[in-house]
């Protein structure tokens, strides 16, 4: 008897440890930013190394559809470089719009050696913007390689109505090369789909109704703002962390969301924003989440 119940009791045990650490998603916000160059595959693979549960990350469209990913459809003059090893002007950044240039192009820029002023712990090193194919194949290699769980893919749409035909093709067009590569290199069960341009969330919620969806918010829209604005309640709501409430935490898992605030840098802050009940944290820095 006494076999029995000790038997339980670590099967208890042991289950309900698994299910506390599966409980709180950490994200690299565009892999590791604070430690590597954004959004590259080294940045990914450090994310990796961290110890992240998903992979956060944006994506644009070039001219010959291919899906890249980038923060910017252009490339920015606080990271790039362009192939004569100049830096990027801010005069000259809008001019070199990814979505005019083929993605032969995109590669011939490196967005990695002069480092981010933002994030001196940034290592630099030379890399180019990589195809969201290439990432992850190249992530899950990785993964398999090194015998390590699978992780997911949090992939934001760079999408907003005054850049349509301008720097990013229109929202179904869009919507629909980024959904044909992930769906042959992912199942459904491994990506989010996330945006502020509620557009693009709606196309999904109509075309890819198995997608899960992510309601990304930037300024103080509460959550019934959110999920009205939107018509329906999508699975996530990720809020900029500076606004977000403990009550907004409650309402949100009462109508059956969770709850994964950006982008929380500040170890205090992680353990507060905890403490209330979120689901997970996107952080520029992966390796100040450990141990939440």
């Amino acid at each position: 008897m006494f076999y029995k119940k000790t038997v339980f009791f670590l099967f208890s045990f042991f289950l309900a440890q698994s299910a506390f650490s599966q409980q709180l998603d950490i994200q690299g916000h565009r892999g590791a930013r604070g430690l590597l160059p954004e959004n590259t595959i080294p940045a990914f693979i450090r994310a990796l190394e961290e110890g992240v549960t998903t992979l956060e990350l944006d994506v644009v469209i070039t001219k010959d559809k291919q899906v890249v990913i980038s923060h910017e459809p252009y490339m920015s003059a606080d990271i790039c470089s362009k192939p004569n090893g100049e830096a990027v002007s801010k005069s000259e950044a809008h001019e070199l719009n990814i979505y005019r240039m083929t993605y032969e192009e995109v590669a011939s820029f490196d967005c990695g050696s002069r480092g981010n002023a933002r994030f001196p712990q940034q290592e630099q090193m030379k890399v180019a913007k990589p195809l969201l194919r290439e990432m992850i194949r190249i992530v899950e290699n990785y993964l398999k390689k090194n015998n390590l769980p699978p992780v997911m893919y949090n992939i934001e749409l760079k999408s907003s109505p005054k850049g349509d035909g301008i720097s990013h093709p229109q929202v179904s067009e869009f919507a629909d090369l980024v959904q044909q590569v992930i769906a042959q290199e992912l199942p459904e069960s491994r990506y989010t789909i996330q945006c502020f341009d509620f557009r693009v969330l709606k196309y999904y919620h109509e075309k890819y109704p198995q997608v899960t969806l992510v309601a990304l918010v930037s300024n103080a829209r509460r959550v019934e703002a959110t999920v009205e604005t939107l018509g329906f309640t999508p699975a996530i709501y990720s809020p900029n962390h500076t606004f977000l409430r403990k009550k907004d935490v409650e309402l949100s898992h009462s109508l059956g969301m969770k709850v994964v605030p950006w982008t929380v840098n500040d170890r205090e802050r992680m353990e507060k924003l905890v403490e209330w009940g979120v689901d997970g944290i996107i952080t520029d820095y992966p390796d100040r989440a450990k141990g939440l």
